[in-house]
């Protein structure tokens, strides 16, 4: 009786947070991929098709994956290199960590307003390039005739806002990466590069796993950074499905561009699952 109830603690444990998942998170997931396929009552592909003619949706996929893809490796690397930084500082350690930690507390629109302050046309950079001298006027750096520009402030933006989390996670598996490898590897000789790429990397593989699993997700989600520096200029998957919710009332659409940034989320984390496989031995 005493072994059966040992047994069953557990899943009492975690019960009520299966409920809460399900009841907050599933039953709308549910709800909104039903209205994604309905139409008049029935199931249909109609809402799928209208997203897919949508004049926008080339553009939002294109832009949404540019900034996945330049923002996502950009802050694996940022994130390595100022965790790795950070290790061997002795002194001002933890003033450093809360300095690099400040963006965690700021909001996505609040952190995108700050930036169209700094990159509008009458905006701190402008004024700055100005004074110097190495303009002769405002520049505009966020206008549809800018794309690359527009590209590269969002991406700027994101890194600077979001870095922080990938930062976080990979510190905390660094301190709990056993030093015995490191030290052995370096008493037989093992540069510090080859150390890092032997040794460290491969035993910080869950971090990085949970790291690019959580920040990819992240980054398909995009809205109010893009809202804030691009507008309609930049429209991304997550702002179509607000535009179709609240701006054109067509419930079904929003549901069917909710559903496919579902989708690309759930085929990036097997993606990761797969490729950044964590041994066995790593995972207790």
């Amino acid at each position: 009786m005493a072994h059966r109830r040992s047994t069953a603690l557990p899943y009492l444990l975690i019960a009520p947070s299966v409920l809460f998942l399900g009841a907050l998170f599933l039953v709308p997931l549910f709800q909104t991929a039903v209205l994604a396929f309905q139409s008049g009552g029935s199931w249909s592909m109609e809402n799928v098709h209208r997203m897919v003619d949508d004049i926008n949706f080339t553009d939002a996929v294109r832009n949404t994956f540019s900034v996945v893809l330049l923002v996502v490796p950009l802050q694996l690397a940022l994130a390595l290199g100022m965790t790795m930084m950070l290790r061997h500082v002795r002194r001002g350690r933890d003033l450093i960590l809360w300095v690099w930690s400040i963006p965690l507390g700021i909001s996505d629109l609040a952190a995108g307003l700050v930036w169209l302050a700094l990159l509008t046309d009458l905006g701190w950079v402008n004024s700055l390039l100005f004074r110097l001298g190495l303009t002769q006027g405002p520049q505009s750096w966020l206008t549809y005739e800018t794309p690359w520009a527009l590209l590269a402030a969002i991406v700027v933006a994101e890194l600077w806002r979001a870095t922080a989390i990938v930062f976080v996670i990979l510190l905390a598996g660094v301190q709990l990466l056993p030093k015995e490898y490191e030290e052995a590897a370096e008493v037989f000789g093992a540069s510090p590069w080859r150390r890092f790429v032997k040794v460290t990397l491969p035993l910080l593989r869950p971090s990085i796993q949970t790291a690019l699993i959580l920040r990819t997700v992240l980054a398909f989600e995009m809205f109010a950074m893009a809202l804030a520096l691009g507008g309609r200029n930049f429209p991304v998957l997550v702002s179509e499905a607000f535009n179709w919710q609240y701006g054109s009332q067509d419930y079904g659409v929003a549901a069917a561009y909710a559903v496919l940034v579902m989708l690309i989320s759930l085929a990036a984390t097997v993606l990761y699952l797969l490729l950044l496989r964590v041994p066995a031995e790593q995972r207790s």
